[in-house]
């Protein structure tokens, strides 16, 4: 049996990496060159990708220059609106759908994650590994384009709500009652326990946005 090979990234795709991991951060100019340098491609497929990210608006120009985007208030209010009502849908068929595996990964990444109380990136990696986590337990493909669409948005903002002081615990409850949904296969209260917790991870992001929380070094 031969040895498999690692599925190599295309520069869509370590584009997109390097704007959700914040190597480059709204406002940030993204050089074809400088691209092409730090992710060992030719210029033609970097292009090719920025072309697609900008048609995405992921980027958008500066003049002659693409920059990341970011999003303004009335923008960040529109996306968290379909992202709860997306993710709630997701975590009601999951209730639905998943299976005693995918229940139990998810109640073993609740636990797990509380190791990463104070570390706001980390628990962003997380949270962002449990969200998908319970997209795919909805075993719906439709909706798993859409809630990646919406996740790409995402990385446009440029702090974490969890970077609040104390949302972390928080945010850890909120996902350990929908496991608990999910796992006793009530429907309803997976779609209300997410929707509640992205409502309340909008109104930080609101607080932190005002200058009124610390923001994310």
């Amino acid at each position: 049996m031969k040895d498999l090979k690692p599925v190599q990234k295309d520069a869509y795709t370590l584009i997109l990496e390097a704007i959700d991991t914040g190597i480059y951060r709204p406002g940030d100019r993204l050089v074809e060159s400088e691209l092409a340098d730090r992710f060992g491609v030719s210029r033609t497929p970097i292009r090719e990708a920025l072309q697609r990210l900008e048609t995405q608006s992921l980027l958008t120009r500066d003049g002659r220059s693409l920059i990341v985007a970011s999003l303004d208030h009335n923008q960040l209010s529109e996306l968290y609106v379909v992202r709860a009502e997306l993710e709630g849908l997701a975590a009601r068929l999951a209730a639905r759908h998943a299976t005693a595996e995918e229940a139990r990964v998810l109640r073993d990444m609740v636990d797990a994650d509380q190791a990463l109380l104070g570390n706001p990136k980390g628990l962003a990696r997380a949270n962002r590994r449990f969200h998908k986590q319970i997209h795919l337990a909805s075993h719906n493909r439709y909706l798993v384009q859409q809630l990646d669409l919406v996740h790409r948005s995402m990385a446009l903002m440029a702090t974490t709500s969890l970077a609040a002081e104390g949302r972390g615990e928080v945010a850890l409850a909120e996902h350990a009652a929908i496991v608990t949904a999910i796992e006793n296969r009530d429907e309803m209260a997976a779609y209300e326990a997410l929707r509640e917790h992205i409502s309340k991870a909008f109104v930080t992001r609101l607080k932190l946005d005002s200058g009124t929380l610390k923001s994310l070094e």
